[in-house]
């Protein structure tokens, strides 16, 4: 086997679900009317509500607002922000001013991200063996760097040379792996995809990648699925032998 392309997921692969849903979300649904009354006419945030904008049917945020004149475009932001969060929907506009949100919370000190014991230690093995490693998330991008620079080992952005989030595509379709390999510059065959849901990984695999389904404490069952299973990071390279280069 040559491998020498690392794609990861985040949530229940890198980091615990628990981290995500019970730190990162209520942070950033408890933050967003604070965030939003202090940055709604900065560059970032108006990019991440006009996205929310497409994301709920209109052409722009002029003709979002428009839609509801009784209310103030705050209002209907946030109004979008807890319908989306109430039902789980990876929206990518939700990603992206979820992601600002987080940044704010990172650099304040008040977050850290939890990661796995494994990480880090797999993460400098496959990058010292020449690796190329990058990350698919439905997070936004934003969101993933600022996740990686914060985490409770350290900086461990350095390990990594890529991020992809659903602006790219959705996680569940072939086309998004195929312009990932592209973007690699690697033959989807020496990229190892590693997730904790068996439909991207479907997904990965009909693009021509290899997959791991990675299983965590917390995890959701994953029911029937035809990938191999893995425990932890340091499983994966001792058991297989990870050549790159």
């Amino acid at each position: 086997m040559n491998i020498r392309g690392v794609l990861l997921d985040i949530e229940g692969t890198v980091s615990p679900v628990s981290f995500v849903y019970d730190v990162l979300f209520p942070f950033a649904r408890n933050n967003a009317e604070s965030f939003l009354g202090r940055t709604a006419e900065t560059v970032e945030t108006k990019h991440a509500l006009q996205l929310m904008a497409k994301d709920a049917g209109f052409s722009t945020l002029e003709e979002w607002s428009a839609a509801a004149p009784e209310k103030s475009q705050l209002e209907v932001a946030l109004e979008e922000v807890n319908r989306l969060m109430d039902n789980d929907i990876k929206a990518t506009g939700l990603k992206e001013l979820q992601g600002l949100i987080w940044a704010e919370g990172y650099a304040s000190g008040v977050l850290n991200s939890v990661v796995f014991d494994d990480v880090p230690v797999a993460l400098s093995d496959w990058k010292k063996e020449g690796c190329s490693i990058r990350i698919y998330s439905s997070g936004s991008a934003t969101a993933q760097k600022v996740f990686f620079e914060n985490t409770i080992f350290g900086n461990l952005c350095c390990f990594l040379s890529g991020y992809y989030d659903t602006t790219l595509g959705a996680k569940r379709e072939a086309t998004s792996y195929e312009r990932i390999a592209d973007a690699f510059g690697l033959p989807a065959r020496e990229i190892v995809f590693l997730s904790d849901v068996p439909a991207e990984l479907d997904a990965a695999k009909a693009a021509g990648m290899q997959t791991r389904l990675v299983v965590r404490k917390g995890n959701a069952s994953a029911g029937e699925h035809q990938h191999a299973i893995l425990h932890s990071f340091l499983d994966f390279e001792i058991s297989n032998r990870v050549e790159c280069g």
